[in-house]
């Protein structure tokens, strides 16, 4: 979107990453956001900021191996800044793929093909994060093929993965969310 910080676009009267924060806060204990500019600006929806530790915009598992390394938790869970329908019940959907153990990640499926930036990652696996990052790569599904993973199933919520990369998304995302706010009040 012609350079601008997606996360930071306005959105309904709020910044655009404001709108997963606050739809993912109410379902995990603590929160972070992986930036690489503007620290100031999003430190000021209520989360520390953690920056890519691999080359300058490296994708989304930059940002993934900057969380790992941060987290005190055994488990990562993640949200694009720029879809910000989350549901209500995505951590605890991802969650009970993890049962039975000796799983690596789990990713979400719209019904259509997979989302893997909605994912919930294992702590464990940021050293083999980190030697594929020093390879050069860069793909989310190469990745994904050298863990032991599982698909969710969100065919039923395919608005949480509407996403802004225009202009038109960013109108159509926020008239989305306005009929939301009419519903709800």
């Amino acid at each position: 979107m012609g350079g601008e910080d997606k996360g930071l676009l306005p959105l309904a009267g709020q910044p655009l990453a404001a709108w997963a924060f606050k739809n993912l806060s109410a379902q995990v204990d603590s929160l972070l956001i992986s930036a690489n500019r503007n620290h100031e600006r999003y430190r000021e929806l209520g989360a520390e900021v953690v920056s890519d530790t691999v080359g300058d915009f490296s994708g989304p598992l930059a940002g993934f191996a900057a969380g790992l390394a941060q987290i005190q938790t055994p488990w990562l869970v993640t949200v694009p800044c720029d879809s910000p329908l989350v549901v209500p019940d995505y951590v605890s959907r991802l969650w009970a793929a993890i049962e039975p153990g000796g799983i690596d990640a789990v990713v979400a499926h719209d019904g259509n093909r997979l989302q893997p930036v909605f994912s919930l990652l294992r702590r464990g696996v940021l050293g083999d994060l980190e030697a594929f990052l020093d390879l050069g790569e860069r793909k989310i599904d190469l990745w994904l093929e050298r863990l032991s993973w599982r698909i969710v199933d969100f065919s039923d919520a395919p608005d949480m993965f509407l996403n802004v990369n225009t202009p038109e998304d960013l109108a159509r995302v926020e008239a989305r969310i306005t009929g939301l706010s009419d519903i709800d009040t």
